[in-house]
Order: C-alpha cells, then sequence, then structure tokens
C-alpha cells in the first residue's frame, strides 16, 4: 500500500503530542527550548496531519485472480500484507489458523483496548473472550465466512462503513455472493484472508491480507482518515498474529 498518508498522519500526531507537552514544560532533550516553540510545533503537526488526511487514496485492481481473496474484493483503496514462514506443515499451520486465541497474540489487548478508546464494549474481535478462537469469535460476531479451501486458504468478510441509517435485513442471511455484489454508494467493505503454501522441507508460507474497499468517493475520503491513523496498530497485530500461530503450529502434538 501507499503508505505516504500515514506516515503524514503518524508523524503530525507524534509532533502534536510533542508540541502539547512543551506547551506546558518544554521539552528542550529534543530542541523545542520555549513554550512558543512548543506552539509552533502543535500548529505544524496540525497543518500536517490536515494534509495526510487529505491525500487521495488510489484505486488498485488485481492483474489475474491468485487467490480467493481475489474473488471478493479484486478492486481495493486500501491494503496490507504480511508473511512468516512456519517450520511445520500446512494442516498444521491451518489447523493453528483456526485455534489460536486472543491472548496468545502478543499485544493484542493492549492496542484493542487502544482501538476501543478503553470502553469495555460488546464482544467482537476487538473484544475477544480469552479462551475462545479469535476467527471463532470474529465469524460470531461481526464476519462472515466468504469461502474457505481446507489446508491452503481462509476469507473473512465484514461491512467497516454503512450509509446513515442502514440496516441490513434480518429476515435474510447475507451469503458471500452478496458481499460481492455490493457496490451501493455509501459502504466500505473489508475482508481479510489467511492462506498457506508449502514452501517445501515440511516448512509453510503463511500470508494474511487485508483489504477494503470503499464504494463512493466519499467514504474513500473518511475512511483514508480513519485507516492512516489505525495502520500501525493494525500492522503490529497482524505481525504478532502470525507470530503467534506460528509458535501454535511449531509446538503442537503430532
Amino acid at each position: 500500500m501507499n503508505l505516504a498518508g500515514t506516515t503524514l498522519v503518524c508523524t503530525a500526531l507524534l509532533a502534536m503530542f510533542l508540541g502539547a507537552v512543551s506547551v506546558i514544560r518544554p521539552l528542550r532533550i529534543i530542541g523545542i527550548v520555549s513554550r512558543p516553540f512548543g506552539v509552533a510545533v502543535l500548529l505544524c503537526g496540525v497543518a500536517v496531519l490536515f494534509i495526510g488526511m487529505s491525500l487521495p487514496a488510489p484505486e488498485k485492481k488485481i492483474a489475474a485472480r491468485a487467490t480467493a481473496l481475489d474473488d471478493f474484493v479484486p478492486v481495493y483503496q486500501f491494503s496490507e500484507f504480511h508473511s512468516i514462514r512456519i517450520k511445520a506443515g500446512p494442516t498444521r499451520v491451518f489447523a493453528a489458523i483456526r485455534d489460536v486465541t486472543a491472548d496468545e497474540i502478543t499485544l493484542f489487548r493492549t492496542l484493542t483496548w487502544i482501538r476501543r478508546f478503553g470502553s469495555p464494549g460488546t464482544e467482537s474481535i476487538l473484544n475477544a473472550p480469552s479462551s475462545e478462537p479469535i476467527l471463532s469469535v470474529a465469524l460470531r460476531t461481526s464476519f462472515m465466512k466468504l469461502a474457505e479451501e481446507r489446508d491452503r486458504e481462509i476469507v473473512l468478510g465484514t461491512l467497516v462503513a454503512a450509509p446513515p441509517g442502514w440496516r441490513p435485513n434480518k429476515e435474510k442471511k447475507p451469503a458471500p455472493e452478496d458481499f460481492k455484489a455490493l457496490h451501493a454508494p455509501g459502504f466500505a467493505l473489508a475482508a481479510m484472508n489467511f492462506r498457506v503454501e508449502d514452501a517445501g522441507k515440511d516448512e509453510t508460507l503463511l500470508t494474511t491480507e487485508t483489504r477494503v474497499y470503499a464504494t463512493d468517493a466519499s467514504v474513500r475520503r473518511k475512511f483514508a482518515a480513519y485507516w492512516r491513523t489505525i495502520y500501525p496498530g493494525s500492522a503490529l497485530i497482524r505481525v504478532m498474529w502470525l507470530r503467534a500461530i506460528r509458535h501454535r503450529a511449531e509446538n503442537m502434538r503430532e
């Protein structure tokens, strides 16, 4: 993904924090020698934040189908991709994907607590029980399974934005084809996968990719601001999630 917007937003937030602290007590150790200087740093941070939030999010389209994820989000504006090599076969890795819990993911509780602004909230992937596999929690709450190829790939999807006042049809359970066909204005659809590939010598390459497709320009602009703010934490969760899967797979009893 294009990290320019995310980099600017993160830099701006840091500048705003340092500037705000220096308005109270100048941080001379980093060169902010007075309160007026702190105000200037704070205001510069606000300006950079506005620029970062305003940068366009270019649309991307897959060149050719390579994964089941491609079937559901072939066009998107936001994405992240991570991978890890695991010393275990695909069957064990796929089992670990399904069984890993939130408590096995380093920093998961801390990062999701920050994402919820400290609110306990309802049970969800951001507030998962400690003993239940996190994928089970996701599928039982806000996500739906879009596709699964055993020992190969699993794809989950959810709505991350909807038009004001929109409510799902409670009489009709949504199906993967409904997700695929949703292009009406006002929506943002997110899908993520876990995919395993046999790397030889009893090793497996595990990848995870998240894609978000905003169906109109207004939603794209709003989601861009959100995405660029949460991306560093989201990426860290994905990396730690893969490491938790690796640890479980490599230590799984035959």
